[in-house]
């Protein structure tokens, strides 16, 4: 029986955006752990949780591009690509977000026996998401934990930490390393892990664990969470802010014109 294809995509500056919304996203996720959990046939797949900064950091590097282009899902995490999607497809895309996902997928899997991993975050973070969401979610499996080094680990270190994922025997490995190191990390491992799907889902390990706030929610819907993240930590964000909102203005609307004209001619 050949398995349900997963949705259909549309390029937004390159990157493929999956056309869906939350309620979709839970489905397709459903639909590649059931085809992951095959034996021998099944398919690893890995979900890029993507906003503006993913987009534009692709834009100069082909091998993100790419990363992203091999991805089973690539879920709009942002209003602004939700935006394009939605202008270039013309289908109801939704956005779904890391702070989003989580909890919401943890809550959809205590039914269905789901079993997960979380790996990413600094020592100490992945055992306060797995307590925080285990506690609000009874029954929910986390089969383990793991804080990477914050350096590239070594061969040898990185085999023991992929042995030690697979002698857990999860469904799902959540996967909090911040864009672009966890999709390039999921690309590297999907093959080498036994996992039915792998989801990068970065700053969410730290705000579903209790260690940072989210923005206020009238901002999530208009596309300003970013300028809340961005007054909350200046110093680390200001470079990337500075460089990718104006980047992706004048390419969005570059690549908007440019598609209007292809209708009309």
């Amino acid at each position: 029986m050949t398995a349900e294809p997963l949705p259909l995509k549309v390029s937004v500056l390159g990157v493929g955006i999956s056309l869906l919304d939350m309620d979709r996203a839970i489905a397709a996720l459903d639909r590649c752990i059931a085809e992951g959990r095959k034996e021998a046939e099944g398919r690893k797949e890995y979900v890029c949780v993507t906003g503006v900064h993913g987009v534009i950091e692709s834009q100069s590097d082909p091998d993100l591009m790419a990363i992203h282009n091999a991805a089973g899902l690539v879920v709009p995490d942002g209003m602004p690509v939700v935006w394009m999607a939605r202008a270039l497809s013309k289908q109801p895309v939704g956005r779904v977000c890391g702070f989003d996902l989580t909890p919401a997928f943890a809550a959809h899997s205590v039914d269905r026996g789901y079993r997960h991993f979380f790996y990413g975050g600094a020592p100490g973070v992945p055992e306060q998401l797995r307590d925080r969401l285990t506690n609000r979610y009874p029954g929910l499996q986390v089969v383990g934990t793991l804080s990477p080094p914050f350096r590239l680990p070594t061969p040898e270190e990185d085999a023991e930490m992929v042995a030690a994922i697979n002698a857990a025997r999860p469904d799902v490995v959540w996967v909090g390393l911040s864009t672009p190191k966890q999709e390039r990390w999921m690309a590297a491992h999907r093959d080498r892990l036994d996992a039915a799907i792998l989801i990068g889902v970065g700053a969410a390990f730290d705000v579903e664990a209790g260690l940072k706030s989210r923005a206020p929610r009238w901002t999530h819907g208009i596309g300003l969470e970013w300028l809340y993240r961005l007054l909350v930590e200046p110093r680390r964000l200001w470079r990337r802010y500075a460089v990718i909102v104006p980047t992706f203005l004048v390419l969005a609307a570059r690549q908007l014109v440019r598609h209007r004209f292809r209708q009309k001619s």
